[in-house]
């Protein structure tokens, strides 16, 4: 790296999960008019066409065992028995001609579905 120059990473990263720049602004703007810290929950149940669907939703406050990621201030909250299921994920925000949406990066997912939230492993 040459000097005087600052390597300043795209994303926050753990091993265990990111957060996309993108998804951090949007993230952001969901919660200024909510008036809501903010902070995206990540979470796994059952169910979906492929065995296990991604929930999103707005939290109050990170918990305890949650695994954290930030990004542009914006905190991507995931419980321990989630985790195990989207661990070195990538949470993204794209927008395409067929609309806007969340999306997992998820190398641990064997097989998807066309809506994009279902996943088995």
């Amino acid at each position: 790296m040459p000097l005087g120059l600052t390597y300043l990473p795209l994303m926050s990263e753990t091993a265990d999960i990111s957060l996309s720049p993108s998804a951090a602004a949007r993230i952001s703007a969901i919660a200024a008019k909510q008036n809501k810290p903010a902070i995206l929950r990540l979470s796994v149940e059952g169910g979906g066409c492929a065995g296990f669907q991604y929930r999103f939703g707005l939290a109050d406050a990170v918990e305890a065992d949650d695994v954290t990621a930030s990004t542009d201030g914006v905190t991507l909250a995931v419980d321990q028995l989630s985790l195990d299921l989207v661990r070195g994920s990538m949470v993204d925000f794209v927008e395409s001609l067929g609309g806007a949406a969340f999306q997992v990066t998820n190398p641990n997912a064997a097989s998807g579905c066309g809506c994009g939230t279902s996943f088995s492993i």
